[in-house]
């Protein structure tokens, strides 16, 4: 019969063990032991349920499913950082400080982990809460996600009452992991750790989050008064003696010429760190200045985040490859001898059209300068010229297309070549994959290896044949288990039920996107009157324009799409706009009613393309650019030149949570 004793001992073995591990990366004992010590506590936990509590370490593996993420009020506002993008920042900012509190001062300097801005709750040293950052006031209840952190300890070893903050984030190999885990069942990549990080804190189900191994670092305090402390960098020492995990690559600088010096260093050695950062944080180190300096209403006078430019690296262009997409459109792709850049291996990156590898003279074998635009998208800059041998080749476009070998013409205004031959494979193939895609018929389990597969198969050749696909015939996929294809199967059925704007759009109409495709189905409302509309109805439709006009109207005068619409029918697919009608709402719901809003930054609780969506069902318009005609913009973290540019022309600016205030109860948004 077990002792309480024994178990409040385990307790404390199997936090210090994961202490040693995952905070000061110093394993003690052997993987074997670890899990034999945790045996022994699930036995004695399973035979005593009443002596289990929060904190034990069982509660880390997950498998709590939540309803959903209740809002948390920040007691102390979570502010953003004010960017500098240069040294001439740096040296704006270090005027300021100086102006205002003498030049006696120092920096603590440390990386800009590129993950997910978290707050920690403790109380009496036991770990109570944990939150996002939200819009800064208010973020979200991820107490059981952020449990599922190893490297977080539920329990403090002096028993302070605190919230501390730092960033959640995904290491590089556990992102590697997780992406080729994705690739292999077919589902969507994640484009960069950060992505990953923020959508795992976000799952409902713990579990998924424990198994997405991530990690944090802490770095402040909401009120460092409260332990004693005079400095920044002292209230760092004091957090890891409490036992939280602090970043051990800060440094304290007294002069600019210091910071410089480290910002040098990290900008060469940040592609080794074994997690992603993108930039340093300067922050006054006296407490007492940081006072005197105070706060803007987004961000601290003390602190600043110093962004990395984009990253280059050179590497060797192996080849170029065309790709057929599903309009024809010819682009080349450079195939990359493989590269680290910006947190990920690059091997390909597109050269968008003929026009530009002339103007760029891109050769085949030269060697050529990468970098991410935006940190995200790989992007061929140059060719370094002084390296050639004599051995490159000069690419040309071919005159027909690579895969089913018609003539390629380019179009009146066009730069690039097409393929316009209907019954083109690749197109096919290209068409299918937008299809299923999440603007579209959004169908989960339909990723593009998937499709690859059943086309090559010759189990479909057009998007009808999706919705007769059978599930021994789904069985005979690599990969497919008879739980993938059960889910797959129901989401193919769910999809019938979308409204018809996202019928339209993932029919790839030529010119047709989103957003227009929005404006027909709100205004023809079934398939049968947009087929029968002529150029002069749908260019009085705001949002349709002339080329577009034509391009529908050549669309439904084909006869293999009337056959194509006749299958999609007779497979149950919705043909009717089931949206909300403007027609049908009061003033009063049409709150944005002839209002144009911009959306900048990141949001949390809404995608872009939701938040877009939702505020065009209400009556307004979005637009991608601030100007004078704009009405609202709603800015999320991060927010840049938008921001600045509504605060010049003194545009009422809303946060993400006054956004929600004005939209109906969409998932429990407003709950």
């Amino acid at each position: 019969m077990a002792d309480k004793k024994r178990y409040e001992e385990l307790i404390n073995i199997l936090d210090q063990y994961s202490y040693d591990y995952y905070v000061i990366d110093n394993p003690t004992v052997e993987d074997a032991e670890y899990d034999q010590k945790m045996q022994e506590l699930l036995k004695i936990e399973e035979a005593h349920p009443e002596w289990v509590t929060p904190e034990s370490p069982s509660k880390r593996v997950g498998g709590e499913v939540l309803e959903g993420f209740k809002k948390v009020e920040h007691d102390t506002p979570m502010l953003s950082l004010a960017n500098a993008f240069n040294r001439d920042d740096l040296a704006d900012f270090d005027r300021r400080i100086r102006d205002k509190v003498g030049d006696d001062i120092s920096y603590m300097c440390e990386l800009k982990i590129d993950g997910l801005a978290v707050s920690l709750q403790y109380e009496n040293g036991k770990y109570k809460q944990g939150a996002t950052r939200g819009d800064g006031t208010v973020g979200e209840d991820i107490t059981a996600n952020l449990r599922t952190i190893r490297s977080i300890p539920m329990k403090l070893k002096k028993a302070y009452s605190i919230e501390v903050r730092g960033e959640a984030f995904m290491p590089k190999r556990s992102f590697q992991k997780l992406n080729e885990i994705r690739e292999e069942e077919g589902q969507m990549l994640f484009a960069n750790p950060r992505n990953a990080a923020a959508g795992s804190l976000r799952q409902l189900d713990t579990k998924i989050a424990a198994s997405r191994n991530l990690d944090i670092f802490l770095y402040a305090v909401a009120d460092f008064g409260e332990m004693g402390v005079e400095t920044h960098s002292a209230g760092l020492d004091m957090l890891e003696t409490l036992g939280l995990k602090v970043n051990k690559e800060r440094r304290l600088c007294s002069n600019l010429e210091e910071v410089y010096a480290y910002i040098d260093e990290w900008t060469e050695k940040r592609a080794g760190l074994a997690y992603d950062i993108d930039g340093i944080v300067l922050k006054l180190n006296n407490l007492e200045q940081q006072r005197q300096m105070g706060t803007t209403v987004k961000s601290p006078r003390w602190s600043i985040a110093y962004k990395f430019p984009a990253e280059e690296v050179p590497t060797k262009l192996l080849d170029i490859e065309l790709n057929v997409g599903r309009t024809g459109v010819i682009t080349p792709t450079a195939v990359l001898e493989p590269v680290r850049v910006a947190g990920t291996t690059v091997s390909r990156a597109s050269l968008h059209n003929e026009d530009l590898i002339t103007e760029k003279d891109i050769r085949i074998g030269d060697t050529v300068l990468i970098k991410k635009a935006g940190d995200i998208i790989p992007e061929v800059i140059k060719s370094i010229t002084e390296e050639r041998t004599g051995s490159e080749k000069p690419f040309h476009m071919p005159k027909n297309c690579p895969t089913c070998d018609s003539e390629l013409v380019r179009l009146e205004e066009e730069v690039a070549l097409r393929c316009i031959n209907p019954k083109c494979p690749a197109q096919i193939k290209e068409g299918l994959i937008h299809f299923v895609s999440r603007n579209a018929m959004n169908i989960d389990g339909l990723g593009e290896k998937v499709i690859i597969q059943l086309f090559s198969m010759h189990l479909i050749k057009d998007v009808a044949d999706l919705f007769f696909l059978s599930k021994e015939k789904l069985l005979e996929l690599e990969r497919m288990g008879e739980k993938s294809v059960t889910n797959l199967l129901a989401s193919i059925e769910a999809s019938k039920q979308n409204s018809l704007e996202k019928l339209l759009f993932g029919l790839g109409i030529r010119h047709v996107g989103a957003k227009a495709a929005k404006s027909l189905a709100v205004h023809f409302e079934t398939m049968d009157n947009l087929k029968i509309a002529d150029k002069e109805t749908l260019t009085s439709i705001n949002d349709i324009g002339e080329k577009m006009a034509d391009s529908i109207v050549t669309y439904f005068a084909n006869e293999e799409v009337h056959d194509l619409l006749e299958e999609l029918k007779r497979a149950g697919v919705n043909m009717t706009y089931t949206g909300p009608k403007l027609e049908n709402m009061s003033e009063e719901e049409l709150v944005f009613a002839g209002k144009t809003v911009v959306l900048t930054g990141k949001l949390e609780k809404l995608t872009r393309n939701d938040a877009k969506a939702l505020i065009e069902s209400l009556g307004g318009n979005v637009s991608g650019s601030v100007s004078k005609k704009t009405d609202v913009v709603v800015a999320g973290s991060d927010a840049g030149s938008k921001l600045a540019k509504a605060e010049e022309l003194a545009i009422p600016i809303w946060s993400e949570e006054d956004l929600i205030e004005y939209l109906p109860d969409e998932g429990g948004l407003n709950e």
